[in-house]
């Protein structure tokens, strides 16, 4: 299950976010999106957990969970929507 995890510190690195998850079982993947003129975290990324029970669990338990002192926003990830991108200004 890919998982949404939003609200993060923006301190926090991807082994962090793998750690928080991995209490709760395997985490194939952890990656926090970070600006691309930046290079700084945009406080939000994404989890893949290949056990959806374990996934579950770990959006049950981290939902509104402190982390970092910041409230977490956790929750199954929705399919993107392609459509076209907003020209950046």
């Amino acid at each position: 299950m890919n998982i949404y995890v939003g609200n993060l510190s923006y301190r926090m690195t991807d082994d962090e976010l793998r750690d928080t998850f991995a209490e709760f079982g395997d985490v194939a993947s952890a990656k926090i999106i970070m600006d691309r003129e930046s290079g700084r975290s945009k406080g939000f990324g994404f989890v893949e957990m290949p056990d959806d029970g374990q996934a579950q669990e770990a959006i049950n338990a981290l939902n509104d969970a402190n982390l970092g002192g910041r409230n977490l926003r956790v929750n199954e990830a929705r399919p993107r929507k392609d459509g076209p991108r907003q020209p950046r200004f």
